[in-house]
């Protein structure tokens, strides 16, 4: 007997629906109960291993659409997508067309993007020394906000809902391709690496005096590089080590990503279809191992300039990362979210896999911990880079 259908979300790439073929994707996909594919239509660039055995071992992303743009909904943004193959763009099309299919969202990358960011440097994310982050378009620019209700207008015209990836401040790390220090970089430096001071974020800083900021920022980075004692991320340590102008500068940050949120969800609304809006935090906790420290989740929520209650409030549903491999910690993390977004729908995305799941079981028990902690659905990312035992959990009678 096959399981029982759950309301929950399979991620997966075009490219899977390509190796693996569209009606088996389908039913995987069913065979775990899954009601809903969470199809990528916009990404960023990457190589991931994916152990499937009936296409290649490595897929090379690009940053781009697996749609062809429709030049009416660009009209309005100087930056336009890169587009994806044709044979990736023809399988996406498959699956929409097939009369069987479950429910389909756009998994959509925003302002994760190397390709923009190099054509279009100032709309990229501007550190502290002045250097432009090209992988991380900053919310706060015209040119990415642009971008991104371009985006959304496009994709949601198409009958998807949307699930919105990187519409927030990102991180110094992780971004890039084939990253390289052999500087000590702490988490607390690290954090301050990643603030923008670009010109609209410094308009945005109303009376804090964006220039001395960025210079404090400077000193302590490069009393870092010289073998400072580590900085924790934490609001209260950066604000000793930098100024109590720091958090009027955080606050700000926040306001810009809940205002492109809240212009996001407005334009999808306009088309009839939902946003669920994907905070990161917990990627930036957990993605190397799996062992998230420190505060809970919706207390560092701040380092990608996200304010999880006022994010929540002017979308459909939100969406958080689990990658952890206790679940009590996944525990009090999803709750910590649940606490601040209150009613609405939360969502939780967990890997099945390596490095944070181990087993059927270590799966279930996880799954079990997120409702417990009042998440709504519990999500899975994602099909291709997960070998088939580990998809295999997945299933239930």
């Amino acid at each position: 007997m096959p399981p029982q259908t759950r309301s929950a979300s399979l991620y997966t790439f075009p490219s899977d629906l390509v190796d693996d073929g569209v009606a088996r994707v389908i039913d995987d996909a069913r065979s775990g109960g899954f009601d809903t594919l969470a199809v990528a239509l916009a990404y960023h660039q990457a190589r991931d291993v994916v152990p499937h055995p009936r296409g290649p071992r490595l897929r090379y992303r690009r940053d781009g659409v697996f749609f062809e743009p429709d030049d009416e909904k660009w009209a309005s943004s100087p930056m336009r997508p890169s587009v994806q193959s044709a044979e990736e763009r023809a399988a996406v099309a498959e699956l929409l067309a097939a009369p069987d299919r479950p429910a389909v969202e756009s998994w959509t990358v925003f302002l994760h993007n190397t390709g923009l960011g190099e054509q279009h440097p100032s709309a990229a994310t501007e550190n502290c020394f002045g250097d432009r982050i090209l992988s991380n378009l900053c919310p706060a620019t015209p040119l990415a906000r642009a971008y991104a209700l371009a985006l959304a207008d496009d994709v949601s015209s198409r009958g998807l809902d949307v699930v919105a990836e990187a519409l927030s401040q990102q991180t110094f790390g992780h971004g890039h391709h084939h990253e390289r220090s052999f500087a000590p970089v702490s988490a607390g430096d690290e954090t301050l690496l990643s603030l923008c001071f670009c010109g609209a974020c410094a308009d945005r800083a109303g009376d804090v005096d964006t220039e001395a900021l960025a210079a404090r920022c400077r000193e302590r980075v490069d009393a870092a590089w010289a073998g400072a004692a580590a900085l924790p991320a934490t609001r209260d340590a950066l604000v000793d080590a930098i100024g109590d102008d720091l958090l009027a500068y955080l606050a700000a940050r926040e306001r810009a990503v809940t205002e492109l949120a809240g212009e996001v969800a407005a334009i999808v609304h306009s088309r009839g279809q939902r946003l669920v809006f994907m905070d990161l935090t917990g990627a930036v906790l957990g993605y190397d191992d799996g062992r998230p420290q420190g505060a809970l989740a919706a207390d560092q929520a701040w380092r990608l300039a996200i304010d999880p209650a006022a994010v929540a409030s002017g979308v459909d549903a939100y969406a958080v990362l689990g990658y952890a491999q206790d679940p009590a910690r996944l525990h009090d993390d999803v709750a910590s979210v649940r606490a601040a977004i209150g009613e609405g729908e939360l969502r939780v995305i967990l890997r099945p896999g390596h490095p944070d799941t181990t087993s059927a079981s270590h799966w279930h028990e996880k799954e079990a911990a997120a409702i417990a902690a009042g998440a709504d659905r519990v999500d899975a990312y994602n099909y291709g880079m997960a070998p088939e035992h580990v998809l295999a959990r997945l299933e239930r009678a």
